[in-house]
């Protein structure tokens, strides 16, 4: 079942692989058992940053544990190809259908599949020099991709293996410091309040990513690729998340309230602007073909593709706001054709102008959208 196209199902597997951890406690390590104590006691409990709409750091209690710190091994010696293949130590064939963490940047393409992010969440990459960090966590649906500096230097981002909000909470190897992945701030530790700059990411399916990025190349999954604990390996043709993915349950039972307008695993694409927050699922935007509308002063147009690509873009093109129509597999304004995964005129007048996204994150489930963003609108209602 692709994610994106949500079907409503019966019960929840009894435990979440990737996020409970699929191995026992480090021998030795001193973060097997509570909460991170480093970074916990890095805090100033006396100071409140805020942080959007909630205050930081994070109270402690707010934190749950999922899994030891770094039983879900991060990523940090990525390999790419455009073919699995080859490779004697990977049992699983790289299928179009995979679903994919797809990032253009500094004119590399890479796409990082689910099916190894579901298992690992996180990987350090760099592209041509800069450090990037690639994060995705299964139990809230959402892709968060950053530059993997802190305060100007590089570092590596681990899975602590905690939760805030049923989402992934990420450690940084200089101090420790506790990161929330869906708002790339520090939320514990001596490096509270400060934020990752987002980079643009987009899940695709690996065919649809590849047909409009030819020279891409795909994360090989471990143990070619090295991990934070040197060479492991996973069932990578299984998706441990299948029942939970379908139904009504979230995270893995911490969650007090439920935003009850739409199914929690709804998929959405959020956009905020002007103090507004909008979020646009799935199946409206795919029945409309396309979506033209205004958060606050912002035009945006959002679109679907039928593999279930959702993207949001700003609809200015020349620093005029146009209107965009659906054509036979593309949007279409201002004279040209734009492919939906890219943004990108394929001709016309514009071809080769890109749009700029609308959205600074991902496609998530919608509970975890309405979590991070209580105040939310729906498009459509």
């Amino acid at each position: 079942m692709n994610r994106r196209r949500f079907l409503a199902g019966l019960g929840v597997t009894s435990a979440v692989a990737g996020c409970l951890g699929s191995d026992p406690p480090v021998a030795g390590d001193a973060n097997s058992s509570g909460l991170d104590g480093t970074a916990s006691e890095s805090a100033d409990e006396s100071e409140t940053t805020g942080g959007g709409a909630f205050d930081l750091p994070i109270p402690e209690e707010e934190l749950r544990r999922g899994a030891p710190k770094d039983a879900i091994p991060a990523i940090t010696a990525p390999v790419f190809s455009d073919d699995w293949s080859g490779f004697d130590e990977v049992n699983v064939e790289l299928d179009d259908s995979f679903e994919v963490v797809g990032v253009e940047l500094d004119g590399i393409a890479r796409a990082y599949p689910l099916a190894i992010l579901n298992w690992h969440e996180i990987v350090n990459d760099t592209f041509d020099g800069r450090p990037v960090v690639v994060t995705y966590c299964p139990l809230c649906g959402s892709a968060v991709v950053a530059d993997r500096l802190v305060r100007g230097e590089p570092t590596y981002f681990g899975v602590s293996g905690l939760l805030w909000m049923s989402d992934l909470v990420m450690y940084d190897d200089r101090t420790n410091s506790l990161w929330s992945q869906v708002l790339a701030t520090a939320i514990r530790g001596e490096l509270t309040g400060d934020t990752l700059s987002l980079l643009p990411a987009t899940i695709s399916t690996w065919g649809e990513w590849k047909a409009s990025h030819p020279d891409t190349e795909a994360l090989v999954p471990p143990p070619v690729s090295g991990t934070i604990r040197g060479r492991q390996t996973r069932q990578y043709a299984v998706n441990p998340y299948t029942s939970y993915q379908q139904s009504r349950s979230i995270g893995i039972g911490f969650n007090d309230e439920v935003d009850e307008r739409m199914h929690p695993k709804t998929s959405v694409i959020g956009i905020t602007a002007d103090g507004v927050a909008r979020a646009y699922p799935y199946d409206t935007v795919s029945n409309a073909g396309v979506v033209n509308d205004d958060v606050g002063t912002l035009p945006v147009v959002v679109a679907a593709t039928t593999d279930g690509t959702l993207v949001a873009y700003e609809r200015r093109v020349d620093g005029s706001v146009v209107e965009f129509e659906r054509g036979d597999g593309v949007l279409v304004a201002a004279g040209s054709r734009w492919d939906i995964v890219t943004g990108r005129a394929l001709d016309g007048p514009h071809e080769g102008t890109v749009l700029i996204r609308a959205n600074d994150r991902s496609p998530m489930f919608w509970f975890a959208w309405a979590d991070f963003n209580p105040e939310t609108e729906i498009y459509g209602e």
